[in-house]
């Protein structure tokens, strides 16, 4: 059904939960694990250029661990893992990935932000859910304690 999986990763703790339940999923299909780490370059473009090499390999640094610890998990269970690091708006970065790709389903991570913050902040998922044309599931990880994680499985796409 599913031939391959992206496991986005913004190397936080909490991506060991969504990495478990993608890596999972991607066991029981036996699909091809990818890892991708995207930097948001807007985030970093008035970083002094004296500084900015220096910045620029750190974060790339940091992406690659991260990605490096979702493959590690995928290789563990006997799957193929690929990893990237991109630079770019996260969200689209993570679209085009997938479409370049031709990736079947894409594994996410939320905090479950409410209220306000939800609306003002906006969220990488929230916006990868919305126009990514292949289904995205999202593994909601509290804030507060990383063991109250919970995965919600989306249908499998109809056969044509």
């Amino acid at each position: 059904m599913y031939e391959s999986v992206l496991i986005p990763t913004d190397g936080s703790a909490d991506m060991d939960a969504v990495a478990e339940h993608g890596v999972a999923l991607a066991v029981q299909f036996g699909a091809e694990v990818h890892a991708l780490h995207v930097v948001d370059d807007r985030a970093y473009g008035s970083v002094p250029d004296d500084v900015k090499q220096r910045v620029e390999e750190t974060l790339t640094a940091d992406g690659e661990d991260a990605t490096k610890a979702v493959a590690q998990r995928a290789l563990d269970a006997g799957l193929d893992a690929t990893r990237e690091v991109r630079w770019g708006n996260p969200p689209a970065g993570i679209v085009a990935y997938a479409t370049e790709n031709d990736v079947g389903l894409v594994v996410m991570g939320t905090h479950g932000r409410t209220g306000y913050d939800r609306y003002l902040l906006g969220s990488v998922t929230e916006k990868v859910v919305r126009v990514a044309p292949m289904p995205v599931l999202t593994v909601s990880v509290s804030d507060d304690n990383e063991d109250t994680a919970s995965v919600t499985i989306p249908d499998p796409p109809a056969e044509h």
